[in-house]
């Protein structure tokens, strides 16, 4: 049995029990986060209505000043990918890369035409804007090496070749991202770039390339910090800025030597369609969350959403903790074929300026055990926190905090549901909701430091 089949089935089996073993969780932790801001005095009172006062702005007082693309703070929902004029474009994956990877839904079954159709589709179905602007072909585009070592396209399925590719997919402003594989064969037995580095970050560079993936199989007996560092001095080479993702599934913790390279690494087995598939990647995941921050992510895998087998409400829950943990938001679907109500958890516009708020630290526990509990993480907005209540149960769960867990002051906060799009009733120093198996409510809280 294949490696990455054999740690899948495994990871199956354990998030099983992990399912069986949950309790009700009615109280809350005691973990406090702090959001990296420093205290402001405002001239005015913050929560009074007003946006006024030189001290008062969309990053001190969001609860009064609204952001503005062009008002030069970069916070509130904006990134690079949807404005450029207030926030890091320098700075390499300075938040987590957004985009669309053909696997999940693909496989090996690609050609120039359908990646083609999924760049359109990004555009015209508003994730382009949304800020999804990678499109990445994963595994099967190579067919064979040229006499002199160059890695050639399937001609039958690229005849084009991938420069022309990536000129159409740069044509549509969105960016361009290739697969290889750090061993001799990728996984699905085309050419790896094991001794072939440099050659391939070179043909990468000149085709106009910005997201690599390397993945790790026909590996037996190499060391994986000196292939991907391999890689990575072959990318800085090629002199062109691009994405270096870290596919080996989370063995030999990546997270801690992971930043030296690239700017992403998975932290897990491969995802696959399934609820138990999800949990285990998520809890695979949140334990590391120190290693998160811009330029450096924890990568749980691609989105499922909009592939069958998870609901409306499982969809939901699974982009939630993909938002809080800070982990790329990478769809895996047919573009062409989602409904109006998948569309709508993938473009969720608040919950996208979770997982892409610029302070960039990942969540923790405050409270629970196992796939259920809550977990918090700091926002780069002064007194802003967001807030998941998540249960990965079968059974309903009473969830709750304080805003003292938060690291606020006092008994007044706004809390706002991110999936209903309101604000609600005044909470005073607490929140509780009984929260429905598989499913998660996810808040952002604004209060005081």
């Amino acid at each position: 049995m294949p490696l990455r089949l054999l740690l899948s089935c495994c990871a199956l089996l354990l998030c099983c029990a992990l399912l069986t073993a949950c309790p009700p969780v009615d109280g809350a932790g005691d973990a406090l986060l702090g959001d990296g801001t420093q205290d402001v005095a405002l001239e005015l009172p913050c929560g009074d209505g007003l946006c006024a006062g030189p001290a008062e702005s969309a990053a001190t007082c969001p609860r009064d000043c609204p952001a503005d693309c062009g008002d030069g703070l970069c916070t509130a929902g904006e990134f690079c990918a949807v404005c450029a004029a207030d926030c890091d474009c320098d700075t390499l994956a300075a938040t987590p890369p957004m985009g669309w990877n053909s696997w999940n839904r693909f496989g090996c079954d690609i050609n120039e035409e359908l990646i083609k159709q999924m760049a359109d589709a990004l555009v015209s179905e508003g994730f382009a804007s949304a800020g999804y602007n990678y499109l990445n072909l994963d595994d099967c585009w190579q067919a064979s090496r040229a006499e002199d070592g160059s890695i050639l396209e399937d001609p039958t399925a690229f005849p084009s070749g991938m420069a022309a590719l990536a000129d159409y997919v740069h044509g549509k402003g969105l960016r361009f991202g290739l697969y290889t594989c750090a061993g001799t064969q990728t996984c699905q037995q085309r050419p790896g770039s094991f001794g072939f580095e440099e050659q391939d970050a070179a043909s990468y560079a000149a085709w106009g390339v910005d997201y690599v993936k390397v993945d790790w199989c026909f590996t037996k007996g190499m060391d994986r910090q000196q292939r991907y560092a391999a890689m990575h001095e072959a990318i800085v080479k090629a002199g062109r800025p691009m994405i270096l993702s870290i596919c080996n599934w989370g063995i030999d913790q990546p997270w801690s030597w992971g930043p030296q390279y690239g700017q992403l690494w998975r932290t897990t087995i491969d995802i696959m369609d399934t609820w138990a598939s999800m949990l285990y990647n998520f809890l695979g995941t949140e334990a590391h969350a120190d290693a998160a921050g811009p330029g450096h992510w924890n990568d749980p895998d691609m989105l499922e959403v909009g592939n069958g087998g998870l609901d409306a409400a499982e969809a939901r829950a699974h982009f939630s903790l993909w938002a809080m943990l800070a982990a790329p938001l990478i769809a895996g679907n047919d573009l062409r074929a989602l409904d109006e109500e998948t569309k709508a958890i993938l473009l969720n516009q608040e919950v996208i300026a979770v997982d892409q708020d610029p302070l960039g630290v990942a969540a923790k526990r405050l409270s629970g055990e196992g796939v259920v509990g809550v977990w918090a993480r700091p926002l780069a907005a002064q007194g802003a926190r967001a807030v998941v209540l998540f249960n990965g149960s079968a059974q309903p769960q009473l969830l709750g905090f304080q805003l003292s867990d938060l690291g606020l002051q006092g008994e007044d906060a706004v809390l706002r549901d991110l999936w209903l799009h309101q604000d609600l009733p005044d909470q005073g120093p607490s929140f509780q909701r009984q929260v429905e198996p598989h499913s998660a409510v996810l808040l952002k809280v604004l209060g005081t430091d």
